[in-house]
């Protein structure tokens, strides 16, 4: 006798799946962005980059005061945070063009011109400039931008003399209450000094796509709008984070803000300035997390895992033959293959496998387990890069 999974979805329960996946992102109530609101590859091997930057010639802060160590850091690194000037023009619905303007703050991160920033700083903007405090402006280019992370690389042509690098430190030695300092242009007042404290660290936050940003550093130092992309520094003048969100039901600064790790940025950086993306490795699969399916009534076999809808045709999970759901000779739609854990890893939800998916390299080849017909299988999945155009946001990886 031929056998069937039990668990069956009716036609109304995956059109309601369906549905209900597009509207899976996450409300930004009061977590604000801090910017007002032809890529570039270039040779890696011929940037000096800013992790290889000499240590900033800084007093020892035990042998100098508070105010002193403050005026030290700020002389010696704000000549190299930018102030970045965006433009964008927009057509309205009478055929009227519309020019929007904003603007934030970067770090020059070489010798040869790239400036770090936020991802949304420049999002959209058809023209940029930079300058560096004096009447000097600078026109600047894309060279390279990651949604996920909200970094981005932009590039100036200026002399080597007259950049001033901001030294990249070590987001992973940080601990809660140690000194940091911020740089940046807040409200268009360009090179703003604000000072405080690491208040946390390991939080969580999002980036405007709805990625996890893994690991961010929580600041007491006011941070406001204009200070997106501007460097939070130690005592040492050395930047240990990229200024990116706050926390604010207003709009500004109540103490509490968000850093993006600088060690995020090591990683993704070179990426930029070598490919103009971050290439990362994706499953491929339309996947949503078990848990909330049976919180909302939904029958299935297991309590936990991410439940497969579809698979992408060339992509990785489809190359591994893992199934999504699917419709059986007599019209009814039939359970898919449930991810239960990669490399050991439980992934219950989307952002776990984000995070696992992050560590990897295009190429690398995975041992997932997945729950099928009511038994365990474990099978080797090799990752593949996006194939094709990209689904709803937050559900296909």
């Amino acid at each position: 006798m031929n056998t069937k999974p039990v668990y069956q979805l009716s036609a109304r329960q995956i059109l309601i799946l369906a549905f209900s996946a597009g509207f899976a992102a996450v409300l930004f109530t009061v977590l604000g962005y801090v910017g007002y609101n032809h890529w570039s590859a270039n040779d890696p091997s011929s940037v000096t980059f800013a992790e290889n930057a000499p240590t900033p010639d800084i007093s020892d802060p035990k042998l100098v005061t508070d105010e002193e160590n403050n005026i030290e850091v700020y002389k010696t690194i704000s000549p190299g945070v930018a102030f970045i000037s965006t433009t964008s023009y927009q057509q309205n619905w009478w055929g009227d063009i519309q020019e929007g303007r904003g603007n934030g703050s970067g770090s020059v991160i070489d010798s040869q011109g790239h400036i770090l920033t936020n991802y949304h700083v420049i999002e959209g903007a058809q023209r940029m400039t930079v300058n560096f405090g004096g009447e000097k402006v600078y026109p600047a280019r894309l060279v390279g931008g990651d949604p996920d992370t909200d970094l981005a690389v932009i590039k100036i042509d200026a002399p080597a003399n007259e950049l001033t690098l901001v030294p990249l430190g070590d987001s992973d030695k940080l601990v809660v209450g140690q000194k940091v300092l911020a740089i940046g242009n807040p409200f268009g007042l360009d090179r703003t000094l604000t000072t405080g404290v690491i208040s946390g660290l390991q939080r969580p936050i999002r980036a405007r796509n709805d990625r996890p940003i893994d690991a961010a550093i929580q600041t007491d130092a006011s941070i406001n709008p204009g200070n997106s992309g501007g460097p939070l520094l130690d005592k040492y003048g050395r930047m240990i984070g990229i200024n990116s969100q706050i926390l604010s039901p207003a709009g500004g600064s109540v103490g509490v803000g968000f850093a993006v790790p600088v060690n995020t940025a090591k990683r993704v950086v070179p990426q930029l300035i070598q490919y103009g993306e971050v290439r990362r490795p994706k499953l491929g699969a339309d996947l949503r997390a078990v848990n909330e399916l049976t919180a909302n009534g939904y029958r299935l076999p297991v309590d936990e895992g991410l439940l497969i809808g579809a698979v992408q045709p060339g992509g990785a999970a489809a190359n591994a033959g893992l199934r999504g759901l699917s419709r059986d000779t007599d019209g009814s739609v039939l359970l898919g293959d449930i991810l239960m854990s990669i490399d050991g890893e439980k992934v219950n939800h989307v952002d776990d496998l984000y995070r696992m998916l992050d560590r990897k390299q295009i190429g690398d080849t995975v041992n997932a387990e997945i729950y099928r017909a009511g038994s365990r299988i474990k099978m080797p999945i090799k990752l593949t890069a996006t194939v094709g155009s990209p689904s709803r946001r937050g559900t296909r990886n």
